[in-house]
């Protein structure tokens, strides 16, 4: 700075006329400029020398969770992707409450905020929206068991929603509409609680996002849809809005190479493309067999799963058989796990209808279709492509991923070759691939169905974790007490 305030001091000495003076001021300029930090690149430059991205994060269903000792989530795996992007680690710091997470962000503890987030009047005052990437809506919601309502003037109960959501200031745009509308604001509750206090009858009516919806009917069956209230809503992550575009610009180009990769697509499909369809009868005949059937065979799964998680094991079992080990199909296939006499005969399985046998013989066989998938298809895709072998065949599979190829598609990616498995049963097309006909819409339902029973089988045992953590600490704070009230 010395030498260059030096040699401002001999311009000015040595130029007099007013185009050197005018020359003098734009050289001072840029000298200054120079001297300066871009404010504009602070908060990417910050991140990137700290070498670690700070995000808070809503715990949900889709969101973030850990099943096991495994994280996991829609947003979750997105950041994931972010972070990958810049080349830097992340620090994640959940929350229930999005209460708790506005602070953290507004005062730099947190580079971004993600969860689910719909923009709203109160956060647009004084944060700033990365572009969109998904379109949900929101729904009224209420047990199954009383009168649907179609409209905000036909509720006939209070409406509950969580404070300082996108549901809360829903409700307060539309409040003088509806003169008639009472609403309970529940403080230390988030939208999943309150969910949960529609099952047990605590609350009548709430409001809930369609993603989440989807997902937490594979668990709570009883959960109706009244209405909807707000048919488009863009999910966008939260930024500060301190007058630093770096990140924002960042962003712009990351959700930008998401879009055009597919790789945006193909992560929604892994978390929602699964659930756009609801069974009530079906989902509720599934987890009265949890309880009821699945003990029986439980540990057979596990056994017998080797490098397989057991429990999407199980799942296709359910598929299969409904975990009869008796069940029969028309084409002869039996078993618990609807194994065919040759597969039966390959695996060494001796009796069809013993269902330990059984579970081994389909695990042994699942493994082994596995093995058959590219090592280039990803880990998150690889057990749809062998899920949907074991039901049509490895050659089918594979006519359909030269199809998908031919078509424009990723051969590679679920999301694209489940749309061109039903072309299989079309004649202009089988006729051209290897292995001819096949019931290519069969092998995606069969799919779709074993992914949303293991949704469901993973949220509960998400849930006991849960439920012995919440036990965990009251004994601690029940104790602690009785420590304080001893001293």
């Amino acid at each position: 700075m010395k030498e260059k305030n030096q040699t401002l001091s001999a311009l000015i000495c040595t130029f007099k006329s007013a185009q050197t003076r005018l020359l003098w001021v734009v050289s001072l300029l840029f000298l200054l400029a120079a001297c300066q930090p871009s404010d504009k690149n602070a908060k990417l430059q910050q991140i990137k020398k700290a070498n670690v991205l700070k995000v808070g994060i809503l715990f949900n269903p889709t969101s973030y969770y850990v099943d096991i000792d495994t994280p996991a989530g829609f947003e979750h795996d997105l950041v994931q992707n972010f972070a990958e992007y810049l080349d830097v680690e992340i620090e994640l710091i959940p929350s229930y409450h999005v209460s708790e997470l506005l602070p953290k962000l507004e005062n730099g503890t947190v580079d971004i905020l993600v969860g689910g987030l719909t923009p709203t009047k109160s956060r647009s005052e004084k944060f700033r929206y990365s572009p969109p990437y998904l379109n949900i809506s929101q729904k009224v919601v209420f047990k199954q068991g009383r009168k649907r309502p179609n409209s905000m003037e036909e509720l006939d109960a209070p409406i509950t929603v969580a404070a300082q959501t996108s549901h809360y200031e829903k409700l307060l745009s539309i409040a003088d509409e509806y003169p008639n509308l009472k609403i309970e604001i529940a403080e230390n509750s988030d939208p999943n609680e309150i969910l949960e206090m529609v099952m047990d009858g605590s609350v009548d009516y709430t409001i809930a996002d369609s993603h989440n919806l989807s997902i937490v009917r594979r668990y709570f069956p009883d959960i109706s849809v009244a209405f909807t209230v707000e048919k488009k809503q863009q999910l966008s992550w939260l930024l500060n809005d301190n007058h630093d575009d770096s990140l924002y610009a960042v962003l712009i180009d990351f959700f930008g190479e998401m879009n055009v990769s597919g790789e945006l697509v193909a992560l929604e499909d892994r978390y929602f493309g699964h659930v756009e369809k609801f069974n009530y009868v079906d989902t509720r005949l599934f987890m009265r067999a949890v309880d009821k059937v699945l003990p029986k065979y439980k540990d057979w799964f596990e056994v017998y799963a080797g490098d397989i998680d057991w429990r999407l094991l199980a799942a296709q079992s359910y598929q299969e058989s409904h975990w009869d080990p008796k069940a029969r199909s028309p084409t002869g296939v039996r078993g618990i796990m609807m194994l065919t006499q040759p597969t039966a005969k390959q695996f060494g399985v001796e009796s069809r209808l013993d269902p330990e046998d059984n579970i081994r013989g389909g695990s042994v066989y699942l493994r082994k279709l596995l093995k058959r998938i590219p090592d280039r298809i990803s880990e998150h895709d690889r057990p749809w492509f062998a899920l949907a072998a074991y039901n049509i065949g490895w050659g089918h599979v594979q006519d359909a991923r030269r199809l998908t190829s031919k078509l424009g598609g990723n051969p590679d990616k679920w999301v694209d070759v489940k749309n061109q498995l039903p072309l299989l049963r079309q004649k202009r097309y089988y006729k051209k691939t290897r292995y001819g006909f096949a019931r290519g819409d069969e092998a995606v339902n069969y799919v779709s169905n074993i992914r949303r029973y293991y949704d469901t089988l993973v949220w509960i045992d998400q849930k006991a974790i849960e439920d012995e953590s919440i036990a965990s600490k009251k004994n601690d704070a029940v104790q602690e007490n009785k420590i304080q009230q001893a001293l």
